[in-house]
């Protein structure tokens, strides 16, 4: 018909695209074979540098095009440093054979060179971070445009750093939540000196913007512990910024009580803090005259990077060679000759570490024991805090009852404010969401065990049967904290 567009079938759209696909294929080949080619003749030139630029701007994750530009870079950097170095040895001999006229005259000309120079090095740099920039607006989340950005700030002595901060702020406009470039923001703020308390602003300014920015919680988790320390190192910062920071992530939870990044980074708030630096923790003794076992609270690489020692008031005895009876590195044995007098006090050194033994009644064996502590301690102010969110999630569980956020929420909150109270009440927690999200079924009943275990282990030590018979309790999907029940002589199930 007159007048109007020609639409195309469906066949002949599949027709066309075939051979545009067909033609970029042989394209793509053709360049390829000419970069492979001059590779193997190390024709690293120019015309190197524009057939990858044809390639890496329509697909910018083949790393070995980002290699090959980085080899004709480097050459190009070493011609030019070459140069300068010539040219200054020039100067010198210039300086001994002209007149102190010439010599001014020679040396505004040197001042020009070396800034021409200094312009062409500066130009190697701009054109890679540009091609970076095209290839970024292919693929915002491609791994090698970002690395081979960093890569070319390294190089480059004079580095904007500030303009890169900038660029992230560009960037993060476009697409808030892309943990590559909160990754490269971590890294070059970094280098730019960029204050910390100026990027939590910056957080929570993306926050506000949008609740569902895990990249976002994510780099304030990194910031926080750092802005506001917690001496006892039990808690992840100070307490009167974690119950700020509770009250913000409660708000952002139940604006979307199905999205996970705020219930993911309150999780962490209701966690212990970062380990201790001394992670050779003991948890469990148990020394015979014959050996000697040791358990700790988290994995050690190597146990004889340590000194180890069974102190009396006669004698200090080094216990060695150690070896590692699992394969998490957390129980250790040593076959040792060692003299034992019921009658006498040890302790037992551990780097530092001092540990008062008690001894078994049944076989004159030396022990230790201290259960795994399940929650660490909070102020009332803190405690009112977490009080009030656990009776939010309450409310919120009465009218979305299937909710397994809230749920599983609900349930650290129980155990954050009182472990003995809230632990029957938490389990059925647990067992609700294996119900209702059974694809993570698994994960639900090892909380479980693990939680059930650490109130067994608690108890233990009151009970008439310790440090003799330990009581494993029933309908446990795994054994946690397995590498504890050394001290023990039976284990009944």
């Amino acid at each position: 018909m007159h007048g109007r567009v020609k639409v195309r079938t469906t066949e002949e759209e599949r027709e066309r695209k075939k051979k545009e696909q067909v033609l970029k294929m042989r394209a793509y080949r053709a360049a390829m074979t000419r970069i492979q080619k001059k590779r193997s003749l190390s024709e690293l030139d120019d015309e190197m540098l524009g057939l990858t630029v044809q390639i890496l701007l329509r697909n910018p994750d083949i790393n070995t095009l980002w290699n090959i530009r980085r080899e004709c870079v480097l050459r190009k950097i070493a011609e030019l440093e070459k140069t300068i170095k010539e040219n200054e040895t020039r100067d010198i001999q210039k300086v001994e054979e002209h007149s102190e006229g010439d010599k001014k005259t020679d040396d505004e000309k040197e001042v020009d060179k070396k800034e021409v120079l200094a312009q062409q090095l500066q130009s190697i740099y701009k054109t890679e971070l540009e091609l970076t920039e095209q290839c970024l607006m292919v693929n915002p989340k491609s791994y090698n445009s970002w690395h081979h950005r960093c890569w070319t700030l390294e190089q480059n002595p004079e580095a904007d750093w500030q303009r890169e901060v900038q660029l992230c702020n560009k960037y993060l406009k476009y697409d808030e939540r892309n943990f590559h470039t909160w990754d490269y923001r971590r890294y070059v703020s970094e280098k730019a000196s960029v204050p910390p308390e100026q990027e939590l602003d910056f957080c929570t300014d993306k926050i506000k913007v949008n609740f569902s920015n895990y990249s976002s919680w994510h780099h304030r988790s990194l910031l926080l512990p750092t802005l506001y320390p917690n001496e006892q190192q039990d808690r992840p910062m100070s307490e009167h910024k974690l119950k700020e920071e509770l009250e913000m992530v409660l708000t952002a939870a139940f604006t979307d009580p199905n999205d996970s990044s705020a219930w993911f980074y309150q999780r962490w708030l209701l966690g212990s803090g970062r380990q201790s630096e001394q992670s050779a923790t003991v948890a469990a003794f148990r020394c015979w005259p014959y050996k000697a076992q040791l358990s700790l609270k988290s994995s050690y690489p190597e146990l004889s990077q340590l000194t180890v020692q069974l102190v009396s008031e006669q004698q200090t005895l080094q216990l060695q060679p150690w070896k590692a009876v699992n394969s998490e590195k957390t129980q250790w044995q040593c076959e040792q000759v060692i003299e034992i007098e019921p009658s006498r006090d040890y302790f037992l050194d551990v780097a530092g570490q001092r540990k008062q033994l008690a001894v078994n009644p049944n076989d004159q064996s030396l022990y230790y024991f201290v259960p795994p502590h399940a929650t660490s301690s909070c102020s009332k102010e803190l405690l009112a805090e977490l009080q009030t969110q656990l009776q939010s999630c309450l409310d919120l569980l009465e009218y979305e009852p299937d909710s397994k956020w809230t749920l599983l929420t609900s349930a650290l909150l129980m155990r954050a404010i009182d472990v003995n109270s809230y632990h029957e009440q938490s389990l059925s927690h647990l067992a609700k969401l294996v119900q209702v999200d059974a694809l993570r079924q698994g994960y639900y009943k090892d909380l479980s065990a693990r939680w059930t275990m650490e109130m067994a282990l608690a108890k233990w030590p009151t009970s008439s049967n310790y440090p003799q018979l330990f009581e494993m309790p029933t309908e446990m999907s795994m054994t946690p904290y397995a590498h504890y029940l050394i001290v023990a002589d039976k284990i009944s199930s």
